[in-house]
């Protein structure tokens, strides 16, 4: 599938690539192929390499297996340490109607001190306000709301 040599600068924004035009058309078995392909060909994978996966999920309306990429990105000591990583699993989870996963993540985001970015808070509040008549909204005002 990929014509890559071992590991090279060129070779992982080849993976990154090919990742995101699954993402784009909406491949998101291949996009995981891809994932998993590049390292065994000896590509690690990097912080966009999976963030361009957990989009491509997503986008294929797939949000446990962008959770699980996401996720993911912990075990390999790749701390999604940057708020595009979080929005791509609010993201994700918003498309799969999974609030409360929304939530979650949006509140693991003020755990590690990032600040979410607009869209992530409005989808967070506007997702559990639609799904729990208010209650929602109230735990997402109380993450959201508190802090600057």
């Amino acid at each position: 599938m990929l014509d890559t040599g071992r590991g090279s600068r060129e070779d992982a924004t080849s993976v990154e690539a090919a990742i995101k035009n699954c993402g784009r058309t909406k491949q998101w078995s291949a996009a995981l192929r891809l994932l998993r392909e590049g390292a065994r060909l000896g590509v690690q994978p990097v912080r966009s390499h999976y963030v361009a996966t957990v989009t491509a999920c997503r986008k294929g309306g797939q949000w446990q297996h962008a959770l699980s990429v996401f996720s993911e990105m912990w075990e390999v000591e790749l701390e999604p340490s940057v708020t595009f990583c979080y929005n791509a699993g609010i993201s994700a989870c918003e498309k799969g109607e999974q609030w409360q996963r929304a939530l979650a993540l949006l509140s693991e985001m003020w755990e590690v001190k990032l600040k979410p970015s607009v869209s992530a808070t409005v989808l967070g509040s506007a997702r559990a306000r639609r799904a729990s008549s208010g209650s929602g909204l109230c735990r997402c005002s109380a993450i959201c709301g508190s802090r600057d």
